[in-house]
């Protein structure tokens, strides 16, 4: 199947943080479709279509001249979980400083564990006021083997726990100020 630039539309190309040395990620619309990503490799290009149906496509093209070859195509619900185990949300080989994934338009998903001492265990997300304090939005809570999607208000916070966040960066620098005191 030849996914060649002529059938897009609106595309746009950013380069992802250092840890991608600078390849370039073209993402475009492919109208009736949905979108396709193509990602420079070293020894080629991988292109991800998803189409509006949650269909995923994973092709390989050798060079920018030839035909992409299918290697992959998957669901929404498989997709979703391919893409956490890639991200790493269910095994960190290396224990990096900080967990980030920066979403379209610059704004970081993070994730803190809650240190020993911190001037948060034990308040409560609304006692804490994380939100109006920093702007970091609090999304989901790790708790030992449990996910706490979406908290509430009264959710109390512990030692241990870790904190995904999503923000800004100088959101998450201010969330980072008051994590240790």
């Amino acid at each position: 199947m030849y996914l060649g630039k002529s059938f897009a539309v609106d595309v746009q190309t950013y380069y992802p943080g250092p840890a991608c040395s600078g390849m370039p990620i073209t993402e475009s619309d492919l109208p009736g479709v949905g979108k396709k990503f193509e990602i420079e490799l070293g020894d080629g290009e991988m292109v991800v279509v998803i189409h509006n149906t949650g269909k995923r496509e994973v092709f390989r093209r050798p060079d920018p001249s030839a035909d992409s070859e299918k290697v992959f195509e998957f669901g929404d619900d498989l997709a979703r979980t391919i893409g956490s185990i890639i991200e790493g949300a269910h095994f960190q080989p290396v224990e990096p400083a900080t967990q980030e994934t920066t979403l379209p338009g610059g704004i970081l998903l993070e994730w803190y564990e809650l240190p020993p001492g911190s001037p948060l265990v034990g308040e409560t997300l609304e006692s804490a006021d994380i939100g109006n304090r920093t702007g970091l939005a609090v999304v989901a809570i790790q708790r030992d083997d449990e996910v706490m999607d979406s908290p509430d208000a009264t959710t109390t916070l512990r030692e241990g726990d870790t904190l995904i966040g999503v923000g800004t960066p100088e959101n998450c620098e201010a969330f980072e100020e008051i994590l240790t005191g």
